[in-house]
């Protein structure tokens, strides 16, 4: 991967613990792969797997699986969590992948692929896809909204606060909007069969607490925690405090349904 974080133990274990698998999307993806191919297929490869939410997923269609990372911490927390025989992991950078020429039926990248040299990845799987192998890549925006009764509105004004208080920690390497990076990658990508979708919501009834605490997975909240731990801390009960207000509930054990706004592409090599 071009750029290393999420590597210290405690941010990994939050970051197995609060993402959001996204179970929906798997399925999307596989559809598209059966739109040609009907069989079991052999190998995927979930590049910059993390802990392994994302790789899980894939065990019941292929044969085997792998996940790659460049985090030794990421990779760990994926072994010690509980994972099917098929799934394995392997220390790599995104760009040189240890698979032979061919060798691979589908690549993914999870909330991943913007922290890669573009260019370079997009070459790398290119040699690995076998013909007719599929690439997928996929991401959320930092917009996640809240939904609770009638107050919904108004908890995603305080939302906007949480999102807009971490902009000015967010990496330049991202530019503006990671969307355009991965739109940037589809119009790179060379081949004719290709899809791209911009809005799919994926849905999870949580505890408030845990929304929270997926936002302070976040790189942008990291580097505010890492340069001010009090503030970082601060900001996050401010804003918890100020959506319990507005729900008129006590308890950040109390549910409400945490909307992610995923965007995908998905390629077949011809």
């Amino acid at each position: 991967m071009a750029v290393r974080l999420f590597e210290s133990k405690d941010h990994t274990a939050s970051y197995l613990q609060y993402r959001v698998a996204p179970q929906e999307l798997i399925s999307m993806i596989m559809d598209y792969m059966r739109k040609q191919t009907k069989n079991q297929f052999k190998l995927a490869v979930d590049v910059g797997c993390g802990s392994g939410q994302g790789t899980v997923l894939l065990a019941p269609y292929f044969t085997a699986v792998v996940g790659t990372d460049i985090s030794p911490a990421q990779l760990e927390t994926g072994l010690t969590n509980s994972h099917p025989p098929n799934v394995s992991y392997k220390q790599c950078p995104a760009e040189e992948l240890p698979f032979a020429a061919g060798e691979v039926d589908l690549v993914t990248a999870m909330t991943a692929a913007h922290w890669f040299d573009r260019p370079r990845f997009l070459q790398e799987t290119d040699r690995v896809l076998r013909p007719g192998g599929c690439l997928a890549l996929l991401s959320y925006t930092l917009n996640m909204t809240l939904e609770y009764g009638d107050v919904s509105e108004a908890l995603n004004d305080i939302c906007k606060e949480f999102y807009a208080a971490l902009l000015p920690y967010r990496s330049p390497y991202l530019g503006p909007s990671s969307m355009k990076l991965y739109l940037d990658m589809y119009n790179s990508c060379s081949y004719q069969d290709k899809e791209w979708n911009e809005c799919f919501h994926v849905r999870r009834t949580v505890p408030l607490r845990r929304y929270i605490c997926m936002v302070e997975t976040f790189s942008s909240y990291q580097k505010l925690k890492e340069k001010d731990p009090a503030g970082a801390e601060q900001l996050s009960n401010d804003i918890q405090n100020k959506l319990l207000s507005v729900m008129k509930a006590s308890s950040p054990d109390t549910e409400v349904t945490m909307v992610v706004h995923y965007f995908y592409w998905l390629a077949r090599k011809p």
